[in-house]
């Protein structure tokens, strides 16, 4: 090949490329034409449809900030006027509060969650059990008051605090 077919190679590449550019620069001047002359309609259903669709199943609250979210959750809910229902009917059952609520982090070990692991409260036992169960009302750590369920009472904490204390001793 000499340097006369590599220059006229080159112009006709040149030409193709800058053919193809201004192809696309049409194309996508034409969408744009096109997508403002459509009508956008937006159905009236589709905004609660949507917000129902992407709304939280339930909330966690952990720390310093989601004992401050459960408080404003629960003065809401009491400013409202709507009565707070109880967890499992105000059931005291320590054992089925513990595998319906506790068990979740305290089987795995979750955050720091001690297991049902004596050696695991070695260093919680000697606090007392009304410590205990105040922790587990109040929260502490990464643990939410009464473990995320602000629909269970104080006495259904404490019932499930007496049967986790057992269940190691």
């Amino acid at each position: 090949m000499s340097e006369q077919d590599d220059q006229i190679f080159l112009k006709r590449f040149s030409l193709i490329i800058a053919g193809l550019a201004i192809f696309a620069v049409l194309i996508v001047g034409l969408a744009m034409t096109m997508n403002d002359r459509l009508a956008v309609s937006e159905s009236t259903a589709s905004g609660p449809a949507t917000l129902e669709r992407i709304k939280p199943v339930f909330a966690v609250y952990a720390g310093e900030t989601g004992r401050a979210a459960a408080m404003a959750a629960a003065e809401e809910a009491a400013a409202s006027g709507g009565g707070q229902q109880v967890a499992f009917d105000g059931s005291t059952d320590g054992e089925m509060i513990y595998n319906n609520v506790c068990q979740a982090c305290h089987m795995a070990g979750a955050a720091g969650a001690p297991q049902l692991v004596a050696a695991q409260w070695e260093e919680r036992l000697p606090q007392g059990e009304d410590t205990l169960v105040q922790h587990a009302i109040n929260g502490i750590g990464a643990m939410p008051a009464k473990g995320g369920r602000s629909d269970l009472t104080d006495e259904q904490v404490r019932a499930s605090v007496e049967y986790m204390l057992a269940e190691i001793e």
